[in-house]
């Protein structure tokens, strides 16, 4: 994959806030200076690889190279672009991509190959487990994108309402929903997560709003059970979740609403990236 030399001074913008490191190998390849690894397969096309938003750098990096693999642009065998372009290509840093790569190889899904010609190889699919294969059938006839569109704007528009004023003990009641998801163990977050959610809609003030949450969070949470529970998106997600329910206490019902927006769409990718 071809790179174009820089012709200013500027580093590049890295999207998720880290720190950029200094150029060298990849660690995950152990090249030495100035050794030369085999290239890797044709230059995913920009329609594949493009600069992830700020907000969601790590769920949109995993989104982005769960798609390359599944297009068999790299298929079993072959090696991924190096960190440095593939970080370049996605507009984060060299940590986010590395924490990525690391969720696939805990899948199974790629190796990390040391030496000379060292790198990130794609493995071939392993057959889903039985449990995996039952859930994927549950959701086969679900249509994804619509339910995540209609968790998006029930979700926005029920932060807006709560930030617009909750009625008397629904501050308390927020932030015990909030307090319970920071100290969930890990088997027990995402129904402390729901129930931060149907807190959420439920303050709206909203009844009809809350029963299509709680119908629209079903579907959801079926969706969910078909990927893995990663510790970084959910340290993400708890971020984000804070950064609400103060939006939400400040009365900012704008930020507030966007914020939840940001949450939704980093969920969404993790659900393209695993199961479009």
């Amino acid at each position: 994959m071809a790179t174009r030399r820089r012709t200013d001074r500027t580093r590049p913008v890295v999207a998720d806030g880290a720190r950029e490191e200094p150029a060298g190998g990849d660690p995950a390849g152990g090249d030495p200076a100035g050794a030369k690894a085999p290239e890797s397969g044709s230059a995913p096309p920009a329609s594949v690889l493009r600069p992830v938003r700020a907000g969601n750098g790590f769920e949109e990096t995993l989104e982005q190279v769960l798609q390359l693999l599944r297009l068999g642009l790299v298929p079993p065998g072959d090696r991924l672009p190096a960190e440095r372009e593939l970080a370049q290509h996605l507009g984060v840093s060299r940590v986010t991509l590395r924490e990525v790569l690391k969720v696939l190889q805990d899948q199974g899904m790629v190796e990390s190959r040391r030496g000379r010609y060292g790198g990130t190889f794609v493995l071939p699919r392993a057959a889903a487990a039985d449990g995996s294969d039952e859930l994927r059938r549950r959701v086969a006839a679900v249509d994804v994108e619509d339910t995540l569109r209609f968790r998006e704007v029930l979700e926005t528009g029920a932060a807006g309402l709560c930030a617009d004023g909750l009625a008397d003990g629904g501050a308390a009641r927020l932030r015990a929903a909030l307090e319970a998801t920071q100290g969930a163990r890990l088997e027990d977050y995402r129904r402390q997560d729901t129930l931060l959610h149907l807190t959420l809609a439920e303050l709206s003030g909203s009844r009809s709003l809350a029963a299509q949450y709680a119908s629209v969070r079903a579907t959801l949470n079926e969706l969910l059970d078909c990927i893995p529970l990663l510790v970084r998106n959910l340290e993400h997600s708890q971020q984000q979740h804070a950064a609400v329910v103060e939006a939400v206490l400040d009365r900012d019902a704008e930020a507030a609403r966007e914020m939840m927006r940001e949450h939704c769409a980093g969920t969404a990718a993790l659900l393209r990236g695993f199961l479009a």
